[in-house]
């Protein structure tokens, strides 16, 4: 199976760097492979950096690196990688959606290829995402809905018994099975199915273009399998900033919002993303409640509260002026 992996770099270019280091050791088992890394024009010297690089006699025969005009955001950035490899006379099997805040363990892009080629109903493959010491991240999620918004938002713990089957994050599992979606830090895609559905929707700037692609995949009739013999250390939110744990995260950026806002009215229509909206913020207020009266500290973003109602509920004017965004 000929595999192309496409990198998006957006200042990272060290993370990026050690990402295809890892890749070289899988070229003995995959000697077809190829890596495109698209510079989502950084402006800080990656692009530079990284063409330095991978003229080096070690990468320069498998390793390219396209330099963007603007940052589109990650799914623009994903489709000027994969849209080029669609159009080659003779295309790669497979695409390996890989972020540059990973290292692949050995043998990992090797069990996902296996995986699919053992499994031909299978469309898209997805690793298992790891801490540096091997500890298992969350890396296989069902598809949000009504019930995981309320249950996401209220955080309170009979509630959440009650609607486990409903829960975005699977419980941690050691083995292969079929999932609703998977992290796109690592995710190996069949051609075929983007020769189905279409390329990534880049009106997604940043978050929730995954988890619309495989959405959509899904509606194809494509299955989604979490492949944990598959390893990949996942350094969070490195390349972002964004996403992080264990400390008060950076306020959420507006594009956050509007990716949301975009999947939840395709995939659950005007009225259908209301509730939700309303089902989420509902359950956070709650929870805020709860939290102030029993002096709790929080590690969500600050501003969080207000800057979800103002862009879920607020006309656009009001919004900036409620956000000062």
């Amino acid at each position: 199976m000929r595999v192309l992996v496409v990198i998006v770099n957006y200042r990272s270019a060290p993370l990026t760097l050690g990402a295809i280091a890892s890749l070289a050791p899988e070229r003995r088992s995959h000697p077809d492979l190829r890596v495109t890394v698209i510079e989502n024009d950084s402006r800080d010297g990656s692009l530079e950096t990284l063409q330095q690089a991978v003229a080096t006699p070690s990468f320069s025969d498998w390793v390219r690196v396209v330099g963007m005009p603007s940052n589109g955001g990650f799914a623009h950035g994903v489709n000027a990688g994969v849209g080029p490899g669609l159009a080659e006379p003779n295309p790669p099997d497979a695409f390996l959606l890989l972020n540059p805040d990973t290292i692949l363990r050995p043998g990992a892009l090797s069990a996902l290829v296996a995986f699919l080629q053992t499994h031909p109903r299978v469309g898209i493959a997805g690793s298992r995402l790891e801490d540096e010491d091997g500890t298992q991240q969350h890396s296989s999620f069902r598809f949000p809905g009504f019930w995981s918004e309320l249950d996401s938002g209220l955080r309170l713990g009979f509630v959440s018994r009650l609607l486990q089957q409903h829960r975005i994050a699977e419980p941690l599992r050691d083995d292969a099975h079929r999932t609703g979606w998977v992290a796109g830090a690592c995710a190996l895609v069949r051609r075929e199915v983007f020769e189905r559905i279409g390329l990534m929707d880049d009106g997604f700037f940043l978050y929730f273009e995954e988890t619309d692609f495989m959405r959509r995949a899904a509606d194809a009739g494509y299955e989604c399998w979490y492949v944990p013999a598959s390893r990949v250390v996942h350094l969070v939110g490195r390349s972002s900033g964004v996403t992080t744990r264990g400390w008060v995260t950076p306020r959420r950026p507006a594009y956050w919002f509007e990716s949301r806002k975009r999947y939840f009215r395709r995939h659950h229509g005007a009225l259908g993303a209301l509730a939700c909206h309303l089902a989420y913020f509902l359950g956070y207020t709650s929870w805020r409640v709860r939290n102030l009266v029993e002096r709790r500290p929080s590690l969500d973003p600050p501003c969080f509260w207000r800057d979800f109602a103002a862009h879920h509920f607020l006309p656009r004017a009001l919004r900036r002026i409620v956000t000062g965004t």
